[in-house]
Order: C-alpha cells, then sequence, then structure tokens
C-alpha cells in the first residue's frame, strides 16, 4: 500500500517507519495504548448495539429479503480543519452550480444554447423530465440535499467521484456512527476538539421549512418512504424521528384541488413540504408509472401548481447522471465564472469515437462505468477483472457505447482499519451532506465508507463495505 496516499501515516503503512501525520498524532498515541482485547470487545459491543438498534441495510439480488449490519470501523478517518475549509468551499461551488444547471435546463436552456453541452445529452437523457420544463420552484432550488462523493489520491488531493441529486442516503450512519464512538470511547473526545454533527436533523428540518410554499408561515413537512422493504427505510424512519415529522407512505397521502393532505386520526391535515425518498417513476401513477402502488395520484399536479414542495424536485437526476458528470467544470465556469476548487476525475466519454477507442485498448487499465449505474452495480474494475470479465464488458459497451463512461484506476487513499488479520490499509471515500434553501449549509463531516476485502476499490455497503466515523479537528 506504499503508492497510496496514507490518510494516518505520511511515510505509507508498508514503510519502515512511517511518521504519523500531525492531526492523528494524540490518536495514534492512544491506538498505541490500547489492547487487543480491549479493542477487540469494543467492536463486539458496537455489533451488538447496531443491531439492537436496527442499524441494518436490505438486500437485494440473490439474497433478497435478507437484512446486514453495515460493518462499522473504530479507527476514524481525521481531516484536518484547513483541509475541510477548502473541501468545503469547493462543496458549496459545486451544489451552487448544479442547481443553477438544473434550473437552466428547465428554463432559458442557456447552456445548451452555448454549446457547452450537446441538447442530447440532456434531452434525451432517461432522468430529464418534460413535465418540469417552465415549473417554478422555491428560491430555484432543486438539489435541496446533496451527497456528493469524495475521493483522495495521488498525493493527497481531493476529486469528486459523483454527484447524488436525487435521493442520497447515508446521512443516518454518519449520525449513528459519532454517537458510537462516543458512547465507545468517551476519552477521545475529551482529548480532541472534533466538530459535532449531531445537529444534522435540525440544520435539514430547518432546511425543508424554509423551502415551503410561497405563503406558508408554519410548513408541516413529511417524510415520504416507499415502505419497510427499502434497503434505506431505517434512515427514512431515523430521520423522521430525529426531526420530529411524521414518515408517511403514499397510501397516506391524497391529493384534492391541488393540495396535498395526510390522512390523520384527527382528519385530513394540509402537507407542504415533501422529503421524498422514492424516486421520480414511482411518485404519481396519473403523471409517471400507471403501475406505482407507492405514489399519491395527482402530486405533480399539485407540485407545479406551487402549492407542496418535493426534496428532492423532481427531474434532479439529469445532473447527476454519469454521462453529464464531465461537463460539471464547464458548468462552474459558465454560471459563476469561476475555476473549479474541486476537481472530477478524468472521464473517458465512449459515445464519442476517440473516447471509445482508447477505452476499449485499455479496459484491463480503466474502470468502466454504466451511466445510470449506482451501488457499485453495473461498472467494471478493469485490473481487478478476469479477461473473460473484461471481453464480457467490451462487448456491451460496443453494443451500447452512450451508455458507458471510463475513468482511470485511481490510487485511492487509504486509512489503518480493524480487520480480520487486525490493522491494516484499506481504501475509503467520503460522501458529505450539503443542504440547499435560503442558504447552503452542511455539517462538518460526512459518511466515510470503507472497502474492507484487501485492494478492493468498491465502497459500497452492497458490495462488502463499511464505514468510519469522520472527525474533523477544530483546532
Amino acid at each position: 500500500m506504499a503508492n497510496f496516499f496514507d490518510e494516518m501515516y505520511s511515510g505509507g503503512a508498508a514503510g519502515a517507519s512511517p511518521d504519523v501525520r500531525q492531526h492523528y498524532s494524540q490518536f495514534a498515541t492512544w491506538l498505541a495504548s490500547q489492547s487487543a482485547e480491549t479493542i477487540a470487545r469494543k467492536r463486539a459491543e458496537s455489533d451488538l448495539i447496531f443491531r439492537r438498534v436496527g442499524i441494518t441495510f436490505a438486500v437485494y439480488g440473490n439474497d433478497a429479503g435478507t437484512e446486514r449490519l453495515i460493518p462499522f470501523d473504530i479507527i476514524p478517518r481525521i481531516i484536518h480543519k484547513a483541509e475541510w475549509a477548502k473541501l468545503e468551499a469547493g462543496l458549496v461551488q459545486r451544489v451552487k452550480t448544479l442547481n443553477m444547471f438544473i434550473h437552466d435546463i428547465y428554463h432559458e436552456q442557456k447552456i445548451v444554447k452555448a454549446g457547452i453541452i450537446p441538447a442530447e445529452q440532456i434531452f434525451q437523457n432517461a432522468q430529464y423530465r418534460r413535465e418540469m420544463q417552465d415549473v417554478k420552484v422555491v428560491n430555484d432550488i432543486y438539489a435541496h440535499i446533496a451527497g456528493v462523493d469524495i475521493v483522495r489520491a495521488g498525493e493527497g488531493e481531493f476529486y469528486v467521484l459523483e454527484d447524488n441529486l436525487r435521493v442520497p442516503s447515508g446521512v443516518s450512519y454518519m449520525l449513528e456512527n459519532r454517537k458510537m464512538m462516543m458512547r465507545l470511547f468517551p476519552d477521545l473526545f475529551t482529548r480532541h476538539k472534533i466538530a459535532p454533527v449531531d445537529h444534522y436533523p435540525d440544520l435539514l428540518l430547518d432546511n425543508l421549512r424554509s423551502v415551503a410554499p410561497a405563503g406558508v408561515t408554519d410548513p408541516v413537512v413529511v417524510v415520504m418512504t416507499p415502505g419497510m422493504y427499502n434497503s434505506a427505510y431505517f434512515e427514512h424512519a431515523f430521520l423522521a424521528q430525529q426531526m420530529g415529522v411524521e414518515l408517511v407512505e403514499g397510501q397516506d397521502l391524497f391529493v384534492k384541488d391541488n393540495v396535498v393532505y395526510m390522512r390523520t386520526t384527527r382528519g385530513p391535515r394540509r402537507v407542504d413540504v415533501i422529503y421524498r425518498r422514492i424516486d421520480d417513476d414511482f411518485l404519481d401513477p396519473l403523471a409517471f408509472r400507471p403501475d406505482s402502488a407507492l405514489g399519491v395520484p395527482g402530486l405533480l399536479q399539485a407540485y407545479r401548481a406551487g402549492k407542496v414542495t418535493l426534496t428532492n424536485a423532481i427531474g434532479t437526476g439529469v445532473a447527476d447522471d454519469k454521462s453529464i458528470y464531465p461537463y460539471v467544470p464547464d458548468m462552474v465556469r459558465f454560471y459563476l465564472s469561476e475555476e473549479p476548487i474541486l476537481n472530477n476525475v478524468p472521464t473517458f466519454q465512449c459515445r464519442k469515437k476517440e473516447d471509445l477507442s482508447y477505452t476499449l485498448a485499455n479496459l484491463d487499465k480503466l474502470v468502466v462505468k454504466e451511466v445510470h449505474g449506482a451501488g457499485g452495480y453495473g461498472m467494471l474494475v478493469g485490473p481487478a477483472s478476469t479477461k473473460q470479465e473484461i471481453e464480457d464488458f467490451r462487448a456491451r459497451i460496443i453494443a451500447k457505447p452512450d451508455g458507458y463512461i471510463a475513468q482511470p484506476t485511481l490510487a485511492l487513499s487509504v486509512c489503518p482499519t480493524y480487520v480480520d488479520a487486525g490493522i491494516a490499509p484499506r481504501h475509503l471515500d467520503l460522501r458529505p451532506f450539503v443542504l440547499s434553501g435560503k442558504q447552503v449549509t452542511m455539517v462538518k463531516g460526512g459518511l466515510t465508507r470503507v472497502a474492507l476485502k484487501e485492494g478492493s476499490l468498491v465502497v459500497n455497503s452492497s458490495q462488502g463495505g463499511g464505514t468510519k466515523d469522520t472527525w474533523i479537528l477544530e483546532k
């Protein structure tokens, strides 16, 4: 692992005498004083508590119907306040830009007319919703909650791996990881000045209330879930409980005279803001999929009439699709007249002839992703794939080149992690959560996901990944 940027050691964990980075020094001293028995006991305790609380995720595919515990690692990922300051500025810049882009494509379409992005990349995109054309949304905000995936490579430079603007998940694990670390190791929090994250639900509720329809002074906010069989149901229930708002399903709501109401034991109650955790296609059977039993008939009409706010807005997915991702730096320059603070990962668009040729010639060196893929599925990690897997993927790309992008296999940063064999470096990423309302805000931190399999670059929980607490040091 000596060729990877190590979050904790400046010389690399495999070096003969690695130097501990200064912002990790107090933690490293503490860690060295802990016995193997103590750590094993604490790890077992965390597993037990997570199971009791119900912090699991549902599994799809071959193991459908089962639930798994997301592995939690007790070695935190620590970020110095100066590094966070740059990261935070870049995240604010990027999310502002993405909101401006979404507003633009559903209104004036200036970026298309300027020739920055080909029209077909937007209007033929599966996530583009023509039903949203010329619809006015509160404060021109579409992506109220954004989860931006950040990786470190090279000498420790931050890169944006992807933008999650539809129904980004994982913030509940960020909050529960912090609670777990404070419960297991309270002494660590007296030794370090760590930025808090527990106020996120309050920040989220304030943000949701700030985008209520015009004229509503005391908005009713609800969290809308597909139901208990959704993989992120724990998070839906958790956030509703933490914000003190109702958790509802589509059957709990109805529309009358373009107003959304919630069924209660005291009669109908008007709903003003819906934090929906349901994909666009299932929101309204009258407008999208007629077979959807999850949505609310007439919801789109109420939304278009300005009687209810949906967060995130319908149609935001066009901005986080992997086919649009390569254009985000140009968006920053176009809308803000600024240079991007955070870089994209270099990306080859297989719809382009030259990029396709390069990709096909270098499949064993690249990471290839479906433009609509998610969760670590629908992708090829060339260096970790067999010749047969590469050839099978080659055929898929040739059959539909516009459905894929390719990126170099980044040397993702590593952090010491407890595995079965002891402490070993493992690759990780970071998902901060950015809230957009009257202003752009976020807590100092995010969800660190770690690939627990040796050499793996795939951090998703569905692919065997775990999580860590993320500490932003305030001094």
